[in-house]
C-alpha cells in the first residue's frame, strides 16, 4: 500500500487565526478560554467558551460570498486556503478532477438555523433567509472548498458527533492510500455558538462553569470551542514528484463503535480503535511516544480514556506522554479531531509536545503522564490522536515523523 503524507495545514482556533499562532499558543500553554462574546448568549449556567477571536468574514470574503456561508463554512474555506498555500500544490485540471474533499462537522450551520427559527417563531417574520438550507447543511464547508479551488473530485462530509473530522481524515487517508486519488483536502469545522445550541449543551450539565482541566482531580467539565483545521494529504510518491515537503506521515487509522451507551464512554471500545489504528500502521505500542488525548475534562471521559490507554498499551502506558489540547482551544465538537490531528503533526515535526494546562491536582484514576502545564521538548517517532464521540463512535489516527 502507498504511504500517505501531510503537506499542508491550516488552522483557525481560539489560539489564533492561523497555523503559526495556533501552535505558538499550544507551546506556550496559553488558554483561549474567555467569557463568551457571541450575541444573545446571556443567562447561561456557564460563562466561558473558546471562541475564534478577531475573525471578520469581510477580511476573507466579498460581502455577497460571506452572506452565502455560515460561520462554520467560512472557517472551513479559510483553513483550506492556508493548508493549500503551505502545500504549494498547483491545481492542474487533472488534479482538480481527482482531488477528494472529505470534511467533518457535528452541527453544521447552527447560527443560521437558530437565527431563522428566532425570526420565524419569536419575531413572527413570514419568511426565513432564502439561503437558509444551503447555509445550514453540514456539507456546506466541503462544497465551499470545492467551489474555492474548482475541485470536481469526490466531496462529502462525515457527521459522527465529536469524531466527525477524525473519521473524515481517516477516510481521506484510506482513499489516498488505496489509489482512489492522489490528493485530498480533509479536516473539519464547527461554529456552535448560537443561543439554542448552547442551551442544549447547558441541559446536559457537562460544561464547566470555569475552565477545562483534563485529567486533574478537580476537573468539572468541558469547555465548548469553535474553529477549523484542514490538511492537504497526498501519496508520498505524488508529493516527491512535485517537490512537496512532507510534514508528517499518516501511518494508520482505526475506528470502532462501543455499542454501550449513547453518552457514557466505554474503555473497551476506545481501546479497540487504538489497537486497530496501531495494527493498521504496523506500529508496535512501544513505538508510540505521544498521545493527543480526547481529554474533555469531564469526570467520565478522562477516567475511561486512561483505562482505555492502559488496555491498548499495557505497561507502555506508563511511559507515554499524553496531553489534552482541549484545555487551551476548547472542545470544538466536529472539528476537534482535525484540530488535534494538526496539533499532533506539528508536535511530531517540531519535537515540542503541548501541555495539558489548568492542571492542579493528580487524580489516582487518571494516573498517566499528562504533561501538566508546561510543554516538553521530546522528539517522538510516532504519535496518536484520539477522538471519541457521543453515540460511542471512536476514531484514532497514528502519525509518524516525516523522514
Amino acid at each position: 500500500m502507498r504511504r500517505v503524507v501531510v503537506t499542508g495545514i491550516g488552522v483557525l482556533s481560539a489560539l489564533g487565526l492561523n497555523r503559526e499562532q495556533f501552535f505558538e499558543g499550544l507551546c506556550a500553554g496559553r488558554s483561549g478560554i474567555a467569557p463568551i462574546t457571541a450575541p444573545d448568549c446571556d443567562g447561561l449556567r456557564f460563562p466561558n467558551a473558546a471562541e475564534v477571536k478577531g475573525f471578520g468574514a469581510q477580511n476573507y470574503f466579498e460581502p455577497k460570498a460571506a452572506d452565502m456561508l455560515d460561520r462554520f463554512a467560512q472557517f472551513a474555506v479559510v483553513a483550506a486556503r492556508e493548508a493549500v498555500a503551505q502545500s504549494g500544490i498547483e491545481w492542474t485540471e487533472e488534479r482538480r478532477e481527482s482531488c477528494a474533499i472529505v470534511t467533518g462537522s457535528c452541527v453544521g450551520g447552527q447560527s443560521t438555523e437558530d437565527q431563522g427559527f428566532w425570526d420565524l417563531y419569536k419575531l413572527g417574520k413570514p419568511r426565513m433567509h432564502p439561503m437558509s438550507i444551503p447555509k445550514t447543511m453540514a456539507n456546506a464547508g466541503a462544497s465551499a472548498i470545492s467551489l474555492e479551488f474548482g475541485i470536481t473530485g469526490p466531496a462529502f462530509t462525515i457527521s459522527t458527533a465529536c469524531s466527525s473530522s477524525a473519521h473524515a481524515i481517516g477516510l481521506a487517508f484510506q482513499m489516498v492510500r488505496s489509489g482512489m486519488t492522489e490528493v485530498a483536502i480533509t479536516g473539519g469545522s464547527e461554529a456552535p455558538f448560537s443561543f439554542g445550541c448552547l442551551k442544549a449543551w447547558e441541559a446536559l450539565r457537562v460544561v464547566s462553569p470555569t475552565v477545562c482541566r483534563p485529567f486533574s482531580k478537580d476537573r468539572d467539565g468541558m469547555i465548548l470551542g469553535e474553529g477549523a483545521a484542514m490538511l492537504v494529504i497526498e501519496s508520498l510518491e505524488h508529493a516527491q514528484a512535485r517537490g512537496g515537503k512532507p510534514l508528517a506521515e499518516i501511518a494508520g487509522f482505526g475506528m470502532s463503535s462501543d455499542a454501550h451507551h449513547i453518552t457514557q464512554p466505554s474503555a473497551e471500545g476506545a481501546a479497540k480503535a487504538m489497537r486497530l489504528a496501531l495494527k493498521d500502521a504496523g506500529v508496535a505500542p512501544q513505538q508510540v511516544g505521544y498521545v493527543n488525548a480526547h481529554g474533555t475534562g469531564t469526570t467520565a471521559n478522562d477516567i475511561t480514556e486512561t483505562a482505555a490507554l492502559r488496555l491498548a498499551f499495557g505497561e507502555h502506558a506508563n511511559r507515554l506522554a499524553i496531553s489534552s489540547t482541549k484545555s487551551m482551544h476548547g472542545h470544538t465538537l466536529g472539528a476537534a479531531g482535525a484540530i488535534e490531528a494538526a496539533a499532533t503533526v506539528l508536535a511530531v515535526g517540531s519535537g515540542i509536545l503541548p501541555p495539558t494546562i489548568h492542571f492542579r491536582e493528580r487524580d489516582p484514576e487518571c494516573d498517566l503522564d499528562c504533561i501538566p502545564n508546561v510543554a516538553r521538548e521530546v522528539k517522538v517517532e510516532c504519535a496518536m490522536s484520539n477522538s471519541f464521540a457521543f453515540g460511542g463512535l471512536n476514531a484514532v489516527l497514528v502519525l509518524r515523523r516525516a523522514v
